[in-house]
C-alpha cells in the first residue's frame, strides 16, 4: 500500500502516474496473470478450492449466477465466537443456484436466517473473458439484518464487464461481541470484531478463487452501503485488511468505530434479561455483572444461548451506536485511536451520499410511522414537522457520508479520495407524490441507478428510474463505476470530470448527480457543509413550533452515527459511545 503522504500535490503526482501506466501499458492493472485458482472456462460449471460449483445463466443469456457458495465453515457449535476457518471439500458438484444462507436476524418481528451463512454470491458475464476486475459488496442493515440479495447484479456484471461478488457474514450479538468470558487469547478473536473477520475471510477466498470465475485476483474493489459503508471504511484502518484490496466505495457509510469497554456493558445490559429468564442470577444487575466477568461459566452459557434468543436483542437499532454497539477499537482489528490513526490501507476512495439520506429513518421512526402518507403530504403541522426532520437529519447525515470522513482522513490518507452526492429523486413530476415529497434521494436511492435493477426500498417505486432522464443518469453513473473498477479512476470519455477532493478552501468537492425528465444533469461542486452552520441554522429555523423543534432535536434527531455533535450541542441524554 502507498504510505501516507501529507502532500496534496505528492498524492495527485503519484496518483497521475499509476494511472498513466494503466491506461498505457496493456494489462497492467486489469489483465495481470494470476497462478491462484483453476483457469476459468465459460460454463457454470467450475472449481473451486473446496470442490466443484454449478451455477445458472440469467438475464436472458447474458449473465452467469453462482449463489450460496461457502467461503467459510458454519460458525456453529464450538465455532460460534472463533475467527472462520475454511469450509471442509465436498465431493459431489455443490448446487449454487438455491437462496444463500443468510445471518440469523429478526426481520418483522420473525427470525429468519441461521448462524451458516459464510457465503457469497457471484455474477459474471456469460462471455469467455478473463482479468475482469472484481467488485466485492457488503450488505447493510446496521450489521444486525439484510442479505447478499441487497444487490441484483445480473445487469451490471455484463455492463461493466466485471465480476460482482455479494457476500454474507455474522449479523449482531454473533457478529460483534466483546464479552470478555469469549477471549481465547487470539487477539483477533478477542477483538469481538467476528464480522471483519468474516469479511477478511471472504477476502481470502476471493483472492485463491475469484480466477475460477475469470476474475482478477489483483484488482478488487470492496464496497458496501449503509452498515456495509461503514465496514468498509473501518477496513480501510485495519491491519487485517492490508494488502487484501485494491480500490475502496463507501455508499452512505461514515466513521463509526466503538469503545470496546462501553460496548461490552451495553452488550451485558442486553444479556442480563435471558440470563434472569433461565434463573442463572437473580437480578438483571447480578447478572451484567456476571456477564462482564472471565468466569469459564459465562463462556458456557453463553455458547449454550440459542440463536434466535439472540438475534431478538437489541432491536430496531435506527443508525444509534448505543443501541447496537460494533466495530471495536480494540488495537488489533481496529487500532485503539479509530480513524485518528496515521496507519491507512490507503487506496483510491470513493464515498456516497444522498441529499435525503435521513428520509427513510424519519419516515420510519416512532415519532411519524403510525401517519399515513396522506397526511405528511398534506401540508399540516405533522407534516411541517417531517420534513423539518428530514431537512436537518438528512443535512448533517450527508456531512458525515462523505464530507467528514474526506476532511479527516486527507492529510493523513496517500490515495485519491472522491466523493458524490445524489440530488435526484425530489422532483415530484418525475418520480411521483410519495417519492418526491416524502423521500426524495433517500438512503440507497444509487443502487438502482448503478444496477439497473430495483431492489431493497426502491422497488416500491419501480416506474421512477424508468423515464429517459433517470435511465440517463444511471448510464453515466455506472460508467464512472466500471471506469474506477478497470482503472482506479472514475474518469472518462463524455463524461464530466470527477475531481478528487482537496481540503483547500475553495478546491473541488464533490460531484452531484441530478436529472430532469429527459437528461442527466451532472456537475463537480466546490461546495462544504459545516456543523456549525447546521446548527445555527437549526437554532434559527422558526418553521415549526419551539417545542415540537425540542422534540425532533431530543426525540428523533438523537444519538444517530451523525448526531454527535448536535447531541453535545443540545445536551441529548442519549450516549454516543463512539471513537472521537
Amino acid at each position: 500500500m502507498p504510505s501516507p503522504q501529507r502532500n496534496s500535490g505528492f498524492r495527485v503526482a503519484w496518483y497521475a502516474s499509476v494511472v498513466a501506466l494503466a491506461l498505457s501499458v496493456p494489462g497492467a492493472l486489469t489483465n495481470a496473470a494470476s497462478a491462484e485458482g483453476a483457469p476459468y472456462k465459460k460454463g457454470v460449471v467450475q472449481d473451486v478450492s473446496s470442490g466443484k460449483v454449478a451455477g445458472a445463466v440469467v438475464h436472458d443469456g447474458t449473465t452467469l449466477l453462482w449463489k450460496g457458495i461457502p467461503y467459510g465453515k458454519a460458525p456453529v457449535g464450538a465455532l460460534r465466537w472463533k475467527a472462520p476457518v475454511s469450509p471442509d471439500p465436498w465431493q459431489d458438484t455443490f448446487d449454487a443456484t438455491r437462496a444463500p444462507g443468510v445471518g440469523i436476524q429478526a426481520a418483522a418481528g420473525k427470525i429468519i436466517g441461521s448462524e451458516d451463512c459464510l457465503d457469497l454470491d457471484i455474477y459474471r458475464p456469460n462471455t469467455e473473458e478473463t482479468g475482469l476486475p472484481v467488485l466485492v459488496y457488503i450488505h447493510g442493515g446496521n450489521n444486525q439484518s439484510g442479505t447478499s440479495q441487497e444487490i441484483n447484479a445480473q445487469q451490471l456484471a455484463p455492463a461493466a464487464r466485471a465480476v460482482v461478488v455479494s457476500i454474507n457474514y455474522r449479523l449482531g450479538l454473533l457478529g460483534f461481541n466483546d464479552l470478555p468470558a469469549l477471549h481465547t487469547g487470539d487477539p483477533r478473536e478477542d477483538s469481538g470484531n467476528y464480522t471483519l473477520l468474516d469479511i477478511s475471510k471472504s477476502l481470502d477466498w476471493i483472492k485463491e478463487n475469484i480466477a475460477s470465475f475469470g476474475g482478477n485476483p489483483g484488482n478488487v474493489t470492496v464496497s458496501g452501503f449503509s452498515a456495509g459503508g461503514r465496514d468498509v471504511m473501518a477496513m480501510l484502518i485495519s491491519p487485517i485488511f492490508t494488502g487484501q484490496f485494491q480500490k475502496a466505495i463507501s455508499f452512505s457509510g461514515g466513521m463509526t468505530v466503538a469503545d470496546s469497554a462501553a460496548s461490552a456493558e451495553l452488550i451485558a445490559k442486553a444479556i442480563a434479561p435471558l440470563v434472569v429468564q433461565d434463573k442463572v442470577k437473580p437480578t438483571e444487575v447480578e447478572a451484567a455483572q456476571w456477564l462482564l466477568s472471565s468466569d469459564p461459566a459465562v463462556k458456557d452459557y453463553l455458547y449454550h444461548l440459542s440463536a434466535d434468543r439472540l438475534a431478538r436483542l437489541m432491536p430496531d437499532a435506527g443508525i444509534r451506536m448505543a443501541a447496537f454497539p460494533h466495530l471495536y477499537n480494540d488495537g488489533t482489528v481496529l487500532p485503539k485511536d479509530g480513524f485518528k490513526t496515521t496507519r491507512y490501507n490507503a487506496v483510491p476512495l470513493i464515498m456516497a451520499t444522498g441529499s435525503n439520506e435521513f428520509s427513510l429513518f424519519a419516515r420510519f421512526d416512532p415519532a411519524y410511522s403510525a401517519l399515513k402518507d396522506d397526511v405528511l403530504l398534506a401540508g399540516g403541522q405533522e407534516a411541517k414537522d417531517y420534513q423539518f426532520a428530514v431537512h436537518y437529519g438528512s443535512e448533517l447525515y450527508a456531512l458525515f457520508n462523505a464530507q467528514e470522513s474526506a476532511e479527516k482522513m486527507f492529510d493523513r490518507y496517500g490515495a485519491p479520495i472522491y466523493t458524490v452526492r445524489f440530488a435526484w429523486g425530489g422532483n415530484p413530476q418525475a418520480v411521483g407524490e410519495r417519492m418526491g415529497r416524502l423521500f426524495g434521494s433517500f438512503h440507497g436511492i444509487w443502487i438502482p441507478l448503478l444496477t439497473g435493477e430495483s431492489t431493497g426500498f426502491s422497488a416500491n417505486f419501480p416506474g421512477s428510474f424508468k423515464d429517459p432522464g433517470a435511465r440517463d443518469l444511471g448510464g453515466k453513473f455506472q460508467q464512472y463505476i466500471t471506469n474506477f473498477l478497470w482503472r482506479g479512476t472514475p474518469n472518462g470519455n463524455g463524461l464530466v470530470t470527477w475531481k478528487s477532493w482537496e481540503n483547500a478552501g475553495s478546491g473541488p468537492t464533490q460531484l452531484v448527480l441530478d436529472a430532469d425528465m429527459k437528461h442527466a444533469k451532472v456537475s463537480m461542486s466546490h461546495e462544504r457543509q459545516d456543523y456549525g452552520k447546521i446548527l445555527r441554522d437549526l437554532d434559527a429555523d422558526k418553521s415549526i413550533p419551539q417545542a415540537d423543534k425540542e422534540k425532533i432535536v431530543k426525540e428523533v434527531l438523537d444519538g444517530r452515527w451523525f448526531s454527535r455533535t448536535l447531541d453535545r450541542h443540545y445536551g441529548n441524554q442519549n450516549p454516543w459511545i463512539g471513537v472521537d
